[in-house]
């Protein structure tokens, strides 16, 4: 058992931790304990308290994130290959770089101080998924060394495949993702996130996502089930 204090610099939502962030602080620590072949599954059952006392507790089976006796969030094993079809095709930093000047979330962000991808947020990765005009996202990331670890990867990981969907006339919160760390990038390396819209059904839009390294190499893919929400409710 662990303990997690979820600070104000890692929120999604105004009122809760941003859901890429608190998956990847319970998937890494599954992925940890895994066996080869296996991948963590993390579904997030409510928004992510922050600022509070939350306790991690972690085995071969699974993980749970718990706030007192409420599931926030938990973790289990899959198959590796439920993520074959989550590699989105590459395109150049170049390419990327030119599609970050359409990046809607400029303009109207559901929630404006997103760690990931939320313009007002300075202390956060700052991504600006453009759109490619296919149903993919592109991006660019520069990491600085103290985000590099994991759970950093699962927070890019996240919202570039999220702003595949329409969020200003369809707002949307992670649900549930599923991701492998193939590799971390070098500090200062220039990097290329991807997303993919694949599915529609109902509420819920299936979504992809890849980490490219400057070479154009795999670092970490994902799969993401996000849910259609009012932002009211988060804000």
């Amino acid at each position: 058992m662990t303990s997690v204090w979820i600070e104000r610099r890692f929120q999604g939502p105004a009122r809760s931790g941003n859901g890429g962030y608190v998956a990847g602080l319970v998937g890494t620590a599954l992925a940890g304990v895994l066996a080869d072949g296996l991948v963590p599954q993390v579904t997030l059952r409510v928004p992510p308290p922050m600022e509070v006392d939350l306790e991690l507790v972690v085995s071969s089976a699974g993980a749970q994130l718990l706030a007192g006796e409420q599931l926030v969030a938990g973790a289990v094993p899959v198959s590796a290959e439920s993520l074959t079809d989550a590699v989105v095709e590459p395109v150049s930093f170049e390419e990327a770089r030119k599609a970050e000047a359409a990046y809607r979330g400029l303009g109207k962000h559901p929630f404006p101080g997103c760690f990931v991808c939320g313009p007002e947020n300075a202390t956060g990765l700052q991504l600006k998924p453009g759109p490619l005009g296919d149903g993919r996202t592109a991006c660019t990331w520069t990491p600085a060394a103290d985000l590099v670890d994991d759970v950093f990867l699962w927070s890019a990981l996240d919202c570039p495949s999220g702003w595949s969907i329409d969020l200003e006339g369809r707002p949307s919160v992670l649900g549930q993702i599923t991701a492998c760390i193939d590799a971390q990038p070098r500090a200062g390396e220039d990097c290329v996130v991807l997303g993919q819209l694949l599915e529609m059904d109902g509420r819920k839009t299936l979504t992809a996502s890849t980490l490219y390294d400057s070479d154009g190499r795999v670092l970490a893919r994902a799969r993401a089930t996000w849910i259609l929400v009012d932002p009211a409710l988060f804000n």
